[in-house]
């Protein structure tokens, strides 16, 4: 059973910075996809960025490229997504998902519970 456990949200001003993690247990391959999603209120849930665990292929949002960054640590089971510069289009509950391939699209096979990003003005 795969579980994905978020941190890292909160409130921040416009311009400002936060770095989500997702730790994942289970065994990862070099090809499973690790991703972030979000959800604003009143809007569909959106791809945000992925990885493959090996680090091969990178996918961002047109949204988020320059700005934000997604990285794993290996050792720890953990995929971070970086988000600088960060403005009030932002906010949303981001959603970690694990995947056997990258793709932009839903669905993934699993999701975390999500976390809050409120970005203020």
């Amino acid at each position: 059973q795969v579980q994905l456990i978020e941190s890292g949200g909160g409130s921040v001003q416009a311009g400002g910075s936060l770095r989500l993690s997702c730790a994942a247990s289970g065994r990862l391959f070099s090809t499973t996809a690790m991703g972030w999603f979000r959800q604003a209120p009143g809007k569909e849930r959106e791809f945000v960025a992925a990885t493959t665990w090996g680090g091969s292929t990178i996918y961002y949002a047109d949204s988020v490229k320059g700005r934000f960054t997604i990285a794993r640590d290996n050792t720890k089971n953990t995929v971070y997504l970086q988000m600088n510069s960060l403005n009030p289009e932002d906010t949303a509950v981001y959603y970690c998902a694990q995947n056997t391939f990258i793709t932009k699209s839903r669905p993934w096979d699993f999701w975390g519970q999500g976390t809050q990003v409120t970005v203020s003005s």
